[in-house]
């Protein structure tokens, strides 16, 4: 597995479409984006969290064939983490082509995993300044909610004020919650802080 080069000038760096869809969820749960090929996965974390949206508040690691990339350090030390170090290696080492795969999993007490495939590689864009979200459909389930048994919990709870966890989960969630709202437009204000 090739380390990450130097960074190309921005113009002469192709641009991915990814679509990254958060695995068993029912409606589906989606995001189309476009990331440099160069980025990093450290930075693509950084995107993933923002365009779902998720809290970025527990660990994640990236899985490509039967390798992991993760977060390392002295933080991370002794914790069973056989991870490469996510911010040597770019997107495009770990998927070189059209229809390459890999997995993001987030929260490995929730294991939330998204299935991220490449869809196209587009030409270099010298005007390219952030990753930019494309489409995407559904909410994100909210952290800490059990995982896809707890999301598919609260959704039936909200949903039906007989429920007897409605008000228990209305209060936890902060009022009203639709798990078929999705927000381009703010997702991409996020994703215009982080700069390419």
């Amino acid at each position: 597995m090739k380390r990450k080069s130097k960074a190309a000038p921005r113009g002469d760096t192709p641009l991915y479409q990814l679509k990254i869809n958060l695995q068993w969820t029912k409606p589906a749960v989606w995001r189309r984006i476009v990331a440099p090929a160069d980025m990093t996965l450290e930075r693509l974390h950084e995107v993933i969290q923002l365009a779902m949206p998720w809290t970025n508040s527990h660990l994640h690691q990236f899985v490509a064939g039967e390798t992991c990339y993760g977060p390392t350090g002295e933080e991370f030390a002794g914790m069973g983490n056989e991870s490469l170090d996510e911010s040597s290696y770019g997107l495009a080492n770990i998927a070189p082509a059209v229809k390459s795969k890999f997995l993001y999993e987030y929260d490995f007490g929730d294991s939330w995993e998204h299935l991220i495939v490449v869809e196209k590689i587009l030409p270099p864009d010298a005007d390219f300044q952030h990753p930019v979200c494309l489409a995407g459909a559904n909410a994100c389930p909210p952290d800490d909610c059990g995982g896809i048994p707890g999301y598919y919990n609260l959704v039936e709870a909200l949903a039906d004020p007989k429920h007897p966890e409605h008000e228990e989960l209305k209060e936890w969630i902060g009022g009203d919650w639709d798990p078929l709202r999705f927000d381009l437009e703010k997702t991409n204000r996020s994703l215009k802080r982080l700069k390419v």
